[in-house]
């Protein structure tokens, strides 16, 4: 099989040594959100920053890509808290894009969650979201209710959590304890076990926690934090960056370029430079050797601790020991399907669509996991990007897009981890091709006029996400959002290591916005007090 034509979609300056424009105040390794978000705010505060991004293009999981006369995101199918201009959400996006960054609305019913042959929409709006539950499950108002309010205390208690993570040791201890004593007692539990506290009703829980793709773990094995954030952050309804998930790097960038500073693609780098017991820059796949008093790291803390740390550097034994108290989050493949027609002859909607086998989410995995081929896929998602964005039908005329999510496990391909993208072979393309028709079969079950309309698709293993954003189980949301990743104090800005700090998903959580919250504690933590007005109007307004 030939290998398919790169993409044509660029974001960021192709790196050449001789490109270089320092001295720099700050070097990000990653142009995912979270580094994107903290570059963007130090330039605002008078710093410039130069990012490093491996990739052809900036973005991380924020970034699309085009084949075959189509366009797909690859991470970003929908976006909460961006309607109203209160929201942090909205606050931080407008900040680091000054404001050029614009959204659609999705369908007020914007996930749809099937369960077996039933199905139940989450609504937009809290009352909204309240009436269609009660409707649905008759006699449950009271768990529907109470489950509303753990949601609003799990707000409620974030605060706590949020400013733990900026705060000296010394102070961040006391804290915790704090946040401790006064925090609700089903704040960290596993999400099924508060829940089935709430309810015997195992569909209602079904279709409370039918987005558990957003974090990449099921109801039993989560953090309830995580799922009441998600739940929380759709609670307004889902919307999508118009002109594409692209569209955030594209404007972010020149908040970045204001400063100074740079988004810098094709920049490898292969080791963080410590001298003195200090990271002092890196050193990139070139040689080239860039220095700055300060080091910020958005490739996740594997990458961070374990590939760019130099054996030699100080508490580098410590963060090896630490890394052994998280986990790396879900694996996952990806359809992207290309139709020659527009969105709305196809009758595609601007609803997400979540489809279950039934109840028992756990089960159904493991059951997939260990009999794949005899066992239906127990989460299928399926996005319409070409339905959410109102710019798509004029940057392609007569065509529309789908994306179909599902569980991939990384073992799976794990035989041909050493061949070069696009030329893994006949075996490799034949396990994918038959992993594509059984998704296939999932759309056309739905949505059974597309039947004949596909006119081109690709599926997209764990190794596409190891080859282009170097996670290297394929992981997609960084560490696993269980209760013991919630109590590792380590998970924060500053590192033991002067002038080395995390930024990005592995900080907070997951997802783009969890990313951005990372981000923006980043730029507080090496700002300091100079980070304080900042921290106060994007968390309080």
């Amino acid at each position: 099989m030939s290998s398919p034509k790169p993409s044509t979609i660029r974001v960021g300056r192709r790196y050449r040594a001789n490109r270089l424009d320092g001295p720099y105040d700050a070097i990000v390794i990653g142009s995912g959100i979270g580094g994107l978000t903290t570059a963007a705010c130090m330039s605002k505060l008078d710093k410039k920053v130069v990012v490093f991004e491996q990739h052809y293009t900036a973005g991380g999981f924020t970034h699309s890509y085009d084949r075959n006369g189509y366009e797909w995101d690859v991470g970003v199918h929908y976006i909460g808290d961006v309607g109203a201009d209160h929201t942090l959400t909205k606050r931080l996006f407008d900040h680091i894009t000054d404001g050029h960054l614009k959204w659609a609305p999705m369908d007020s019913h914007f996930d749809r969650i099937f369960i077996g042959d039933r199905h139940v929409d989450l609504v937009a709006g809290p009352d909204n979201f309240k009436a269609e539950l009660k409707q649905a499950f008759p006699g449950e108002e009271m768990a529907i209710d109470t489950y509303l309010d753990y949601l609003k205390q799990v707000a409620k208690a974030m605060p706590g959590l949020v400013v733990g993570k900026v705060l000296p040791d010394l102070a961040a201890g006391p804290l915790r304890k704090l946040v401790g004593r006064t925090a609700p007692t089903f704040l960290n539990r596993p999400t099924r076990e508060v829940l089935e506290g709430l309810t015997s009703n195992q569909e209602l829980i079904a279709v409370l926690t039918g987005q558990w793709g957003d974090n990449g773990l099921p109801p039993a094995e989560s953090s309830f934090i995580i799922h009441a954030l998600i739940a929380r952050h759709y609670l307004y309804g889902g919307y999508y960056p118009i002109g594409g998930a692209s569209e955030m790097a594209k404007t972010i960038i020149p908040v970045i370029q204001q400063g100074g500073g740079e988004v810098f693609t094709y920049a490898d780098v292969k080791e963080i430079l410590i001298e003195k017991g200090k990271a002092v820059g890196v050193r990139m796949a070139d040689g080239e050797e860039v220095h700055a008093p300060l080091v910020i790291s958005n490739a996740g803390v594997f990458n961070t601790f374990d590939k760019l740390l130099p054996e030699s550097a100080p508490h580098r034994d410590y963060y090896q020991q630490k890394l052994k108290t998280v986990e790396r989050s879900m694996a996952s493949n990806c359809l992207y399907i290309g139709l020659q027609d527009t969105a709305e002859n196809l009758q595609l909607p601007k609803t997400n669509y979540w489809i279950y086998p039934g109840t028992n989410y756990e089960k159904q995995i493991s059951d997939f996991i260990a009999a794949p081929e005899e066992t239906d896929i127990p989460l299928t998602y399926i996005s319409f990007p070409s339905a959410k964005d109102p710019s798509f039908a004029e940057r392609y005329p007569g065509r529309a897009t789908i994306e179909i999510v599902a569980p991939g496990p990384y073992d799976w391909y794990e035989d041909w981890s050493d061949k070069t993208w696009g030329k893994r072979g006949d075996e490799y393309e034949a396990k994918k091709e038959a992993y594509a028709q059984r998704l296939l079969a999932k759309l056309y079950e739905k949505f059974p006029q597309l039947e004949g309309k596909v006119d081109y698709y690709e599926l997209s293993t764990p190794l596409s996400t190891d080859y282009f954003c170097r996670y290297s189980k394929g992981e997609i949301y960084g560490l696993n959002h269980t209760p013991s990743r919630f109590e590792q104090d380590w998970l924060k800005p500053k590192t033991r290591i002067p002038g080395l700090y995390l930024t990005g998903q592995d900080v907070m959580t997951c997802g783009v916005a969890g990313a951005m919250i990372g981000g923006l504690l980043a730029t507080v933590a090496v700002s300091g007090l100079k980070g304080l007005p900042l921290a106060k109007r994007m968390f309080v307004g």
